[in-house]
């Protein structure tokens, strides 16, 4: 019998591995994209030198007035003399201390629920949830143990744009679970008055849902009660988020197969506890990225709480502009607040997308 000699097996060609595999399968995979990347390389050429000569090369960065900006490039001298009224509002110098511990407390408790391997979660995550948002409320407000009070109407900036996402996201998620899951329930008048909800609030803009709450909701209040305007802010935020949380869900519920939840009647588990151990934790795996897409759109929509008088970061800019120490410099301002919007977006994205793999979704990750 004829032996072969082995040989080690030879590398994949040049052309389909490393940089230039990569631009082939990406950038050049056809005429077409390749007409359509030499144009997206001329518009990057054209555009990039310039954008940074203007905000980087020729731009002011210190100072304390429109002076210090004698340059032609950006004058971020702007947003260095108004940065504490963007990420504080009209918050109390003084005072802003309070805020920044509350903020530290509540970073300090999500690295200890993200990062693996430390114990105690179950304490943490309720102590993040329900004892958290007492001690930032009295801590932000003020008005106890010496502290100066300082009004809801004050509050602004990233400050408040922060505010009204968390907790928007916090209340609306149990909240749209439920509803989701009212949705699909048995009984015809829980299924009716979950349907008629969701859909009600997902037929009206934000925007007139904060009117109402702002404007007209005290109307309808006896004389001499009235609700702050944030708080009233914020149920109506909740109400009007946790529609758009229930249809996600119940897009992950629908799902999961049929024989998931027979399995768990076939082991003697109740509705409670077969919706609890079997059928959500898969439910909400597979809605992870609409989560996430919801949870930015909210995010972003905080800033229609400028129609009720609330300045928010972009809110905060806007009015810093019709200052007449400070006019002409818009480019500036809606640059930082584009900037801030999109860190903590493309957070919030690139953490679903660490979820999704962590929680083996079967979605693909870029």
């Amino acid at each position: 019998m004829h032996e072969f000699e082995k040989h080690p097996d030879l590398p994949p060609p040049t052309s389909q591995m490393g940089v230039v595999g990569w631009l082939r399968k990406n950038l050049f995979s056809s005429i077409p994209n390749s007409i359509m990347t030499v144009i997206a390389l001329y518009l990057l050429y054209l555009t990039i030198p310039a954008m940074v000569e203007w905000a980087l090369i020729n731009a002011d960065w210190v100072g304390s007035s429109r002076e210090a900006c004698s340059s032609d490039g950006a004058c971020w001298v702007f947003i260095y003399a108004r940065i504490n009224q963007f990420l504080y509002g009209f918050y109390p110098v003084e005072e802003q201390w309070r805020v920044n511990l509350g903020a530290a407390i509540f970073v300090v408790s999500l690295l200890l629920l993200v990062i693996r391997g430390v114990p105690g979660k179950a304490w943490i995550g309720g102590f993040t949830l329900l004892i958290f948002p007492v001690i930032a409320f009295f801590l932000f407000s003020g008005g106890i143990f010496g502290l100066e009070k300082i009004s809801t109407s004050n509050w602004g900036g990233l400050m408040l744009t922060l505010i009204l996402s968390t907790v928007g996201i916090v209340a609306a998620l149990p909240f749209g679970i439920l509803l989701a899951l009212g949705r699909r329930s048995d009984m015809p008048i829980v299924r009716a008055l979950c349907v008629s909800y969701i859909e009600l609030w997902r037929g009206v803009p934000l925007i007139t849902v904060l009117f109402m709450a702002s404007v007209m909701l005290p109307l309808f209040l006896p004389s001499g009660v009235n609700f702050d305007k944030l708080l009233r802010a914020l149920v109506g935020i909740a109400l009007f988020q946790s529609a758009y949380v229930a249809e996600v869900v119940r897009g992950g519920l629908q799902a999961i197969a049929k024989g998931q939840s027979e399995a768990a009647a076939s082991l003697g588990l109740n509705y409670r506890k077969t919706m609890a151990l079997i059928v959500l934790p898969q439910a909400l795996k597979v809605v992870i990225p609409g989560l996430v897409v919801t949870f930015i759109e909210l995010f972003k929509d905080t800033t229609l709480v400028s129609i009720i008088s609330l300045f928010d970061l972009l809110g905060i800019v806007q009015s810093a502009l019709t200052d007449p120490s400070w006019l002409g410099f818009a480019i500036e301002g809606y640059v930082f607040a584009g900037l801030l919007y999109w860190v903590f977006c493309f957070g919030m994205s690139r953490y679903s997308m660490h979820l999704e793999r962590r929680f083996e979704t079967g979605h693909k990750g870029s």
